[in-house]
């Protein structure tokens, strides 16, 4: 399907099986970019300075500190690109074609030193079994740019239902943004109670990261397009600490469940395209299983209410 054509799918087909390679390699390099905005940030509670944000046009760090200067590195999943921008009015953009990883890395860190923005980062990735460092890795080359087009057409309906979704609570709550370490668009409710240490850490991250994370007892959902263990595109809901009996509450749509693999509420990217309403489809997905950790653990809702809004 040409990107013409893909701009009339408004939740597109996303099987994990036609672009596992691709999403595979897209995973190394947002985990490239997403280091290097990490390496010049200060730090953020749950690692909230690390993550990248949905655009128009696909991903973005946002601003990113560089001393007394500020860039931005961007996603561009409709031309293909990655466009490096600074404050000093410099502007470079690599292609997004098929490419080894180690090239990709080497491209881009070059092309920072050549702007005057040089950033070391810990080169290699997080979060997956196999930490092939990033400047010798070419394993990861695919680069199906229809694939990724799609994604990213996924990604961003996701975006404003989360969004949506988020504005409902007047608690603290996270923005919506993209973990590449996990691979997924999140957004996170708080109690604003303490929680105990989290005993089980993420491949190849440091467990006080985890547990910095998970500090806090949290609400949690999202979208994830899978991977070979689990090789489908997904929302998902959870809490931690997990209250008792959460697994077996009752939550809309039908098409959602408990999934005992992944210790928490799962629904089909699938159910929610062919949906009659896929925004409403997910909303209700949210609100149910958000409703169903806060009753069990005994969250004070009331307390986050909004007072003195518009209805």
């Amino acid at each position: 399907m040409s990107n013409t054509a893909a701009t009339k799918v408004r939740w597109p087909e996303l099987p994990y099986s036609a672009w596992r390679d691709t999403l595979s390699t897209l995973h190394m390099w947002t985990q490239i970019v997403g280091k290097i905005r990490l390496s010049q940030s200060p730090w953020l509670n749950h690692s909230w300075h690390v993550t990248l944000y949905v655009t128009p046009r696909g991903l973005t760090t946002g601003p990113v500190p560089h001393g007394q200067n500020t860039f931005s590195i961007d996603f561009d999943f409709i031309d293909h690109a990655l466009i490096i921008s600074t404050c000093d009015g410099a502007v470079e953009r690599l292609p997004l074609v098929p490419q080894d990883t180690a090239d990709f890395y080497a491209d881009l860190m070059q092309t920072l030193e050549r702007v005057g923005i040089p950033a070391a980062i810990y080169a290699r990735p997080n979060e997956v079994a196999e930490a092939i460092p990033f400047a010798e890795d070419r394993v990861h080359r695919a680069y199906d740019a229809d694939a990724v087009n799609r994604f990213w057409r996924a990604l961003f309906q996701v975006d404003r239902v989360l969004r949506q979704f988020r504005a409902e609570f007047a608690g603290k709550a996270s923005p919506v943004h993209f973990f590449w370490g996990s691979f997924d668009l999140a957004v996170t409710r708080f109690s604003g109670r303490e929680a105990p240490d989290l005993q089980g850490g993420m491949p190849n991250m440091p467990l006080w990261v985890a547990q910095e994370a998970y500090s806090h007892e949290v609400s949690s959902a999202g979208f994830w397009p899978g991977n070979d263990d689990y090789p489908e595109a997904i929302f998902y809901s959870y809490a931690y600490p997990p209250p008792r009996k959460f697994s077996e509450a009752r939550i809309e749509p039908a098409q959602g469940s408990w999934s005992t693999k992944l210790s928490e509420f799962v629904l089909p990217y699938e159910a929610v395209r062919t949906a009659p309403d896929p925004g409403e489809a997910l909303l209700a997905f949210l609100r149910t299983t958000f409703d169903a950790a806060a009753r069990l653990a005994d969250w004070d809702l009331d307390a986050y209410k909004r007072r003195h809004f518009p209805d």
